[in-house]
């Protein structure tokens, strides 16, 4: 029996509503779908959602560990119990492992600094302390995909990693050749400052919090209030992320369990993989490092938030000894896949996919459990319209994803085993971080912007009114950082809600990269200090995050109404004329840098093409308004679900061809913050005009692709 909560919010109807139908984006008749959203919208529960958070909490469940399995066996009932046909799929993945983790600094003298890493520990005397931190099941603070290796070297210190900070590096005259790194997270993906550390000749990275960056500086620490205390440690992938990522032995393939071995990469020189060690370190235990660096002080922007001047080191003055032994073997992972059968002969194939993944680092409470939690809500509402009746005409996949945390491997398996299905699904929706905070945010493509917009005018806000005013009333006190700084080129009024672009860094990445499926990511945001920490627990949470769980609720209402309105509409959601105008903003912004670079290039054709699909895009809106089309709507929407197709490149990106799509691709160099119009844009900035005309003649030509298909699917 489901307990029902006294925390329910009210579902908002606003009385011109209940008066007359109003007029939805891509709906004919928006009258049975109202009725629908409203039957949905009154059964998330808040108490529930927090139930699930709890037992899928209770315990460290990395993924392919038998508590990993337990969650597995959790969601599935949970799904079964919604009347959800429910399979659990299995891959075989690459994983490491920590066997032993040490690392010790010592000084110019031979004095041992620190050695570590050093248990993460808060005092259990003081606000309540933390009742999971000694869990005997916790694996010492490591990096997945690291290389194994024991190094003695001197000390760099790199401030953030990013290619800008190596390149200054030079530029002072500080070689990284022969030492080990130490850098602080932030500015770009961990994976990330190995990979440009690896390529500079280090031998070696230590990468750390900074209270700058989420710790004391930034407000109480945890257990008085949110932020990361002296022993928190962030861990995570370093695998080569902007390469491609999943299982490192099979892109572009699923590791299925009977996948021979002969299908698999075993060449280190091809794979994802870093082939130096790396490890994550507490500020607790990096302060003695740093402080204890001589050389050139750093330059001013580099000065983190620990109490001593930062310098750049490789003086001799600080050496570190990483010892590092990682135990890597192909380890079993778990999707969880629930499928509700589509009815509509000509639309029941093209799926609506909606994911979260279920891994965890230690315990997950943020990171990614609020994000199942809400997820598990949402299919208790899906499953309660099933006993009412409710037949969608798409087939809609629920999916638990394992491994994410790894390099997004429970999703991208599947998703590469599914290709087929998928080159005419309608949309993959996102959730990771569901909850955080009490402040919303949402990432998509242009395509989906309108629609996202359009259904959070439909859910109330804990806060009052409803997702999307508070949407917009964050963004304008900048209290929401997913679409606060929009790419050059972005064309969208400063008075509509941001809506951010898809980068990397979370499931959607193969659905819409590599498969071109359009994709949304939705969560909300708040003071999150304790990220991929031991300390991202059920305690934090509920002394944080959300108390009474309501924006747990927030997030499986809206997270509901993306599956149900895309499952249902008569002519699909997305808005080309907004896609079009987008894109050729984007080819401006490349030729005003082109430009800047002195690079001689033709953009004519491409800005040509973008506006031609914008054209397109502006007719087809006028049908989507209205709900009704000139021709068949299987056949309009076979066109619109063949656009984004169409601007996928069959040969993919230069040197990283597992990312096929032209318009955004993680950074090389930043992997996850977009980079748009990739090819373009990267062969720019490397000064390559040829690559660079290339990747513009790819561009124009799946533009035009696109455009044609839609001209052609408007004729009688």
């Amino acid at each position: 029996m489901r307990l029902h909560s006294a925390l329910l919010l009210p579902i908002l109807l606003a009385p011109a509503a209940l008066a007359q139908t109003p007029k939805v984006f891509g709906y004919t008749d928006f009258t049975q779908q109202q009725t629908w959203d409203k039957a949905f919208l009154a059964v998330p529960d808040a108490a529930l959602a927090g139930q699930h958070l709890k037992i899928l909490t209770a315990e460290p469940h990395w993924a392919s560990s038998p508590e990993d399995y337990k969650t597995v066996l959790y969601v599935e009932k949970e799904f079964k119990a919604a009347g959800l046909h429910t399979e659990i799929v299995p891959f075989r993945v690459w994983l490491n492992k920590p066997v032993s983790i040490k690392i010790e600094a010592f000084d110019a003298s031979g004095k041992k600094l620190m050695s570590g890493p050093s248990p993460e520990h808060v005092d259990p005397t003081a606000y309540g302390g933390d009742p999971f931190q000694d869990d005997k099941r916790i694996l010492p603070a490591f990096n997945g995909s690291s290389a194994s290796g024991d190094v003695t070297a001197d000390v760099v210190y790199a401030n953030y990693g990013t290619l800008a900070d190596f390149d200054k590096l030079a530029k002072l005259g500080v070689s990284v050749k022969g030492k080990i790194v130490i850098v602080r997270y932030g500015g770009n993906f961990r994976g990330v400052k190995v990979y440009i550390a690896q390529q500079r000749g280090a031998l070696g990275v230590l990468i750390y919090s900074d209270p700058a960056d989420d710790g004391y500086t930034r407000g109480d620490m945890y257990p008085r209030g949110a932020y990361r205390p002296a022993s928190g440690v962030q861990r995570g992938s370093v695998q080569f992320l902007p390469l491609y990522p999943g299982d490192p032995e099979t892109p572009g393939i699923a590791s299925t369990p009977d996948l021979p071995d002969s299908k698999r990469i075993v060449d280190p020189a091809k794979m994802n993989q870093p082939s130096i060690p790396s490890n994550p370190l507490s500020y607790m235990d990096a302060s003695p490092i740093l402080e204890a660096l001589d050389g050139p002080a750093t330059p001013r922007e580099w000065q983190g938030g620990l109490p001593f001047t930062y310098h750049l080191g490789g003086t001799g003055a600080v050496k570190v000894h990483m010892d590092l032994v990682q135990e890597y073997k192909l380890r079993t992972i778990w999707d969880v896949i629930g499928t509700i059968d589509g009815t509509d002969p000509d639309q029941k194939d093209n799926w609506v996919v909606a994911g979260n993944h279920r891994d965890a680092w230690v315990y997950g409470a943020v990171d990614p459990n609020s994000g199942t939690a809400a997820m598990l809500e949402t299919v208790h509402g899906l499953g309660t319209l099933l006993n009412q009746g409710w037949k969608p005409k798409r087939t809609i996949k629920i999916c638990s994803w394992d491994a994410e945390e790894e390099g997004l491997m429970g999703s991208t398996e599947w998703a590469e085993g599914h290709a087929d299905h998928l080159a005419h699904a309608v949309a993959y929706f996102n959730t990771d971080v569901g909850v955080a905070g009490p402040d919303f945010g949402a990432s998509a493509v242009p395509s989906l912007r309108t629609f996202v917009r359009e259904l959070t005018r439909e859910v109330s806000s804990p806060k009052g009114g409803t997702v999307y005013d508070q949407w917009l009333a964050d963004q304008k006190q900048e209290k929401t950082r997913r679409g606060a700084e929009p790419p050059e080129g972005s064309v969208e009024s400063a008075a509509e809600v941001r809506v951010g672009t898809l980068g990397s860094g979370s499931d959607f990445t193969p659905f819409i990269q590599h498969l071109g499926v359009p994709s949304t990511d939705i969560g909300s945001e708040g003071p999150y200090g304790v990220y991929h920490s031991v300390f991202d627990n059920y305690n934090w949470f509920i002394k944080n995050a959300d108390p009474t769980f309501v924006y747990e609720q927030e997030m499986a209402r809206v997270f509901g109404l993306e599956i149900l309105h895309m499952a249902d509409t008569d002519l699909l959601p997305y808005d080309y004329s907004l896609y079009g105008k987008q894109i050729s903003g984007y080819i401006a912004a490349a030729g005003k840098t082109a430009s800047e670079k002195k690079l001689t290039l033709n953009f004519a054709p491409a800005t040509q093409a973008a506006q031609r699909l914008a054209a397109v895009g502006e007719t087809i809106r006028g049908y989507q308004s209205a709900g009704t089309a000139p021709v068949a709507a299987a056949k309009l929407n076979a066109a619109l679900r063949q656009a984004e197709n169409a601007l996928l490149s069959d040969t993919g990106l230069p040197r990283r061809p597992w990312y096929k799509h032209t318009i955004y691709a993680p950074g090389e160099y930043t992997g996850y913050a977009a980079v748009v119009i990739p090819g373009v844009n990267e062969a720019i900035e490397q000064g390559n005009a040829t690559v660079a005309q290339a990747q513009l003649d790819i561009l124009a030509a799946g533009l035009n692709q696109a455009a044609a298909g839609l001209e052609d699917a408007l004729k009688p």
